[in-house]
């Protein structure tokens, strides 16, 4: 049992310090402007260069923005949209939200990614859309995907809720589909207590975008001379929420540097341990390791092991066809099967420094 060493959390929030947060909260939060406002417009025009994509959209949640993104994809009621069961449940959810149904793909085993081949094996002509997750921040095989939905005509969205900061291809994630969503919710690379923005590539999408975040209203239109044609949502960012934003991002780009090279450092400390697979990519992936993955012969054996020395670790996510919401969705999936019997997530953030790594990939390297 690990005794000499403060315990190390898989997940940690990253709040920048209370002398340039508090001040700022204070302004806005008596300002007597709190809901959208100029501190959400400012914050994405600010995010959108941060994350290097022009055409940025704010939304309350990651899963808002998803929302948001197939209705402007034209998801609607009876079309079938392919995605992942390997991910949060709020992204199928959403799919949910949308009327759509859910057809499986299968996943690459070697790192939890969707890949082409069976993204293409489950298009027919009621697919409207695909949904990718670049799980725990590995770039997902964009180039081979594209080449899939750019054929049958079908946009992507790319869940990229673990992968701000990642990239492919030498672009940052986002710059390839028609939408992305990136998630701010509490435990992500970066949070702003909850939120989301949605990059389109597009421009023209973005009016709408804007008039679905609230209840189909332009917000700079004078109230009384709108007409609402088309169903809106409440959706949108406040300016508290942006604010925190606004000051997060002064820090953003360190706290993310962190977590990748933490990552790095596991990719090599890691490497041919017995009983370990470590997750592999394409070269042209470049991850942002919002949890450091590997795979194990006897996962729960590691699993207990490590919180025996203090090292939390989880599985993170169940996956999404086990849940009966999903029920009717269930197929056979090889490639789920292998990757979520062997996966185990463990700590690579922000808050793990040197002396942590290493006693990680030491506790790892003993055997369990």
């Amino acid at each position: 049992m690990k005794t000499d060493r403060s315990f190390i959390p898989l997940f940690k929030v990253f709040l920048p310090p209370a002398e340039k947060l508090i001040p700022r909260l204070q302004n806005v939060l008596y300002s007597g402007q709190i809901s959208e406002g100029e501190p959400v417009y400012e914050f994405e025009r600010r995010f959108s260069i941060f994350v290097g994509l022009p055409h940025i959209l704010s939304f309350y949640s990651g899963t808002a923005a998803l929302h948001g993104a197939l209705i402007l994809a034209g998801v609607k009621r009876g079309d079938v949209v392919i995605s992942t069961p390997m991910t949060a449940e709020p992204t199928n959810m959403a799919i949910l939200h949308s009327g759509a149904e859910i057809a499986w793909a299968d996943v690459d085993p070697g790192n939890g990614n969707l890949n082409s081949t069976t993204i293409a094996e489950k298009i027919t002509s009621r697919t409207k859309a695909i949904i990718v997750v670049h799980y725990g921040g590995i770039p997902a095989p964009m180039e081979s995907i594209r080449d899939v939905a750019e054929r049958a005509k079908i946009p992507v969205i790319e869940d990229a809720a673990h992968a701000l900061g990642a990239r492919y291809d030498n672009r940052p994630i986002g710059a390839l589909s028609e939408y992305t969503m990136f998630s701010l919710q509490a435990i992500k690379h970066m949070t702003t207590v909850d939120g989301g923005m949605l990059v389109c590539k597009n421009q023209a999408d973005l009016p709408r975008g804007r008039t679905l975040r609230w209840f189909g209203i332009d917000r700079k239109a004078p109230r009384i001379e709108v007409d609402v044609s088309s169903i809106g949502y409440k959706y949108h960012m406040n300016n508290v929420n942006a604010t925190i934003g606004l000051v997060q991002l002064d820090y953003v780009a360190a706290i993310v540097d962190r977590h990748i090279r933490n990552g790095r450092y596991f990719d090599k400390a890691l490497s041919g341990i017995p009983g370990i697979e470590l997750c592999h990519w394409e070269e042209k992936a470049e991850p942002s390791y919002w949890f450091y993955t590997v795979m194990a012969e006897k996962r729960d054996n590691l699993s207990r092991y490590l919180s025996e020395n203090g090292i939390e670790n989880s599985q993170v996510h169940k996956r999404n066809d086990l849940h009966s919401l999903f029920a009717s969705s269930r197929c056979d999936l090889p490639g789920v099967d292998y990757f979520y019997s062997r996966m185990l997530h463990i700590p690579c953030g922000w808050w793990v420094n040197d002396e942590d790594r290493a006693f990680i990939a030491d506790t790892i390297r003993r055997g369990w």
